[in-house]
């Protein structure tokens, strides 16, 4: 940079410094602007050295878009705009065709609740989805919670796992606080000053390793043959599965317009799995009347918690022995194909499965039958049989009727799905060996499943932070320190980039609603990218595509929406048009997806340790230094940051945690659950249970009501 463009900036500069710092509406605006500078400043910084031709016409953009703001800004009405608002008064998205499915929302949310939290959906008998987010909506536990970097591409896309453990050394490792960062520097402060690197992943233990045969109706645990397993052994005997990314807090999570890390769980609710309409052979099947029924699409808006909760019972990492359906799962309460993308757990087009066979194990067993259920409880107290588990006089047969509408579940005929997975709806039952069949209810359990759980995590909402309190005009909710981080989250943190609005994440429903489903970044090449996920330099693209990576089906469909875009499919798979570009989307132009991840909200985030889609990150001081340093990748500008203003952010990130959520207290009380903390022994030595598994290690963690208790101790606390 020439010396003449240097001094036209500084005298640039200078003459805005009096009005950014002196007036109201300078200090405003700098906020506003150093938003769009920070999302952007990164898109400089990996893949795309072709952004801006040089340094100096970088910094003449920024220069630029400054003034033409200041401008703007002066040129618009004076009047000052509403105070900020907390949480509490955003409304969580629903579906506005609900009403076609639900008869009542209450008993909805109490058979959601039921489902989520009973050890019987497993295939084993003992994982639920509560086993884990039962921690501020996430997990704690720190054994047999290392999977090696199974999600590893080559730099042309195709698979190339790691299975070497690297942390630990082998799985049913007992994490410790000195693992923490896994990319450790001597400095952290300096990115350069590497001394180790990991791509690791610390996450959440499943189930074994194991093939479904099939479901016992009233008894819990499936018939399953167990496969010996390449990778979660020690000295050959299985150990539980772990997942191959750190697993999120539901909590808030019904905010969001797409869920998992990758964005594969679709904002429109199929009925079936969580691809959206991305599943062209999804149906569920209505009853015109008790006498004629037929297969029918469904699409519900809004409603990518029902598609994020149909994935995990049938993942053959986190609930499911592979190969069973959502059918045979109601028939044990109370097999054919399809796309539950499974590359090892979840993400590439291996081991799939149509989630049909849920509801026959259900059905015949009682509620929540392991575990006791306090009766206090917010949502199911007055249904305990404390001190009895289980819920009284309630199966899961009547908590469906009572909560969905007739059409759903109230039919004589049957549904026969053949090997090779053709359906048929029959009068009458035939027991060949050639087909599996099932009443309405049982085939349509995935639809109520998934929508049960969605209404029941959509009253998980953390709205009373001292955040909260201090938008709402409480300015002593939030401590000096803290008041101080919150300016520097707002400003030179640049923190607010990614975890924009009330709702702290640029992911949100209300966010996409704003801004569109997919935007270009406003500086350099202006490449497009999906609204609230980035890629913020956590591990290189190759460990792990993310959003770069595809949904599995015919055509091998990018979970990219602005992918879809470009190749003309985001109407047929998404239901709606795209939002125009200026300039119009190119074909082939870059689109910013690869190592891309959801942006997180951030309530109660000094609960949901360790941080990062790889968990990598033990605690907030280390995710400050990450950030500090501008990541770890080469991706984000550095802050440089002084150790007071470090603490002073931690502080204000803190300030975050709803005291509800940390004592367990309505909504976010529950039934008693006994989960897996790894396995009797250690990394080298464990107990085989006599079938090749390992011995599990139990904790219990016991059933809370309305009123809460002390809560669960932090990860590695």
């Amino acid at each position: 940079m020439g010396i003449i463009p240097i001094i036209s900036l500084i005298i640039f500069t200078t003459a805005l410094s009096s009005y950014f710092l002196l007036t109201s509406r300078g200090r405003f605006l700098l906020k506003s602007l150093v938003t769009k500078i920070k999302r952007q400043e990164w898109k400089f910084r990996y893949s795309k050295p072709n952004y801006l031709k040089s340094r100096f016409s970088r910094t003449i953009t920024i220069a630029a878009i400054i003034l033409v703001a200041v401008i703007a800004g002066n040129t618009v009405s004076a009047v000052t705009g509403p105070s900020p608002v907390s949480l509490k008064s955003v409304s969580v998205p629903e579906p506005d065709n609900l009403g076609d499915f639900v008869a009542d929302k209450t008993a909805a949310i109490k058979l959601g609740k039921t489902l989520f939290w009973d050890m019987q959906v497993g295939s084993d008998g003992k994982t639920s989805c509560a086993s884990c987010h039962f921690h501020a909506g996430a997990d704690n536990r720190s054994k047999n919670q290392i999977a090696p970097g199974l999600l590893r591409v080559n730099a042309n896309g195709t698979e190339n796992p790691d299975s070497v453990f690297n942390v630990g050394g082998l799985p049913n490792y007992q994490l410790k606080p000195e693992d923490f960062p896994f990319h450790k520097l001597s400095n952290p402060n300096d990115p350069k000053t590497i001394v180790s690197d990991h791509n690791d992943v610390s996450s959440s233990q499943g189930i074994f390793n194991s093939k479904f045969v099939d479901v016992t109706p009233g008894n819990a645990e499936d018939k399953v043959t167990t496969d010996p397993d390449p990778v979660f052994n020690v000295k050959g005997i299985n150990v539980r599965r772990v997942e191959p990314r750190n697993t999120p807090t539901v909590i808030n999570s019904a905010f969001n317009f797409r869920n998992f890390w990758d964005g594969r769980a679709q904002n429109i609710f199929n009925g079936v799995n969580p691809f959206g309409l991305r599943d062209p052979n999804a149906t569920v099947v209505k009853a015109i009347n008790p006498i004629r029924a037929e297969f029918v699409k469904v699409s519900l808006k809004n409603s990518s918690l029902a598609s994020q909760a149909v994935g995990p019972p049938l993942s053959s990492f986190e609930s499911s022995a592979d190969g069973r359906s959502f059918q045979e799962i109601g028939d044990k309460f109370g097999s054919d194909k399809l796309g539950l993308v499974d590359r090892i757990s979840f993400t590439s087009g291996k081991g799939k499965k149509l989630p049909r066979k849920l509801a026959k194990k259900l059905l015949p067993l009682r509620p929540l039958a392991k575990q006791i259920v306090h009766p206090q409880d917010s949502v199911l107290g007055k249904d305990s049989k404390s001190p009895k588990p289980g819920l009284k006089d309630r199966t899961y047969e009547q908590m469906i009727q009572d909560a969905f509408k007739p059409e759903w579940w109230n039919s004589t005929r049957l549904i026969q799905v053949d090997s090779d997975g053709k359906r048929t709806i029959v009068k009458r039952p035939d027991r060949s060996l050639q087909t599996n069949e099932y009443t309405l209810l049982e085939y349509n359990f995935s639809l109520f499943f998934g929508l049960a759980v969605q209404l029941y995590e959509s009253t998980l909402i953390a709205n009373d932070t001292p955040y909260d309190r201090y938008l709402e005009g409480n300015t002593s909710a939030l401590t000096a320190q803290q008041q101080r981080g919150k300016g520097l989250f707002e400003g030179k943190g640049l923190c607010i980039g990614c975890h924009t609005g009330v709702e702290l994440t640029a992911a949100s429903a209300s966010s996409v609603a704003k801004e569109g489903r997919i935007k270009r970044a406003p500086f350099g090449a202006k490449s497009p990218e999906d609204n609230g996920f980035f890629n913020i330099g956590v591990r290189p693209p190759t460990d792990d595509p993310g959003l770069g990576g595809h949904d599995g089906f015919p055509g091998s469909n990018p979970l990219s929406e602005a992918r879809l875009a470009q190749l003309g499919k985001f109407k047929d798979l998404l239901g709606e048009n795209p939002p125009t570009l200026s300039p119009p989307l190119n074909s082939s132009e870059t689109v910013f997806a690869n190592g891309a991840f959801k942006a997180p909200g951030l309530r109660n985030v000094e609960l949901t340790a360790p941080y990062f889609h790889n968990g990598g990150q033990g605690t907030l001081e280390q995710v400050v230094d990450f950030y500090n340093r501008g990541g770890d990748f080469g991706v984000l500008p550095p802050l440089n940051l002084s150790p007071e203003e470090k603490q002073e952010l931690v502080a204000f990130l803190k300030g975050l945690t709803d005291d509800r959520v940390r004592y367990d207290k309505a909504p976010f009380d529950h039934p008693q659950l006994f989960i897996p903390d790894g396995h009797v022994g250690n990394s080298n030595s464990v107990v085989d249970d006599g079938t090749g598994k390992a011995t599990d290690d139990t904790v219990e963690i016991p059933a809370v009501g309305r009123n809460g208790n002390s809560g669960t101790p932090n990860f590695l606390s």
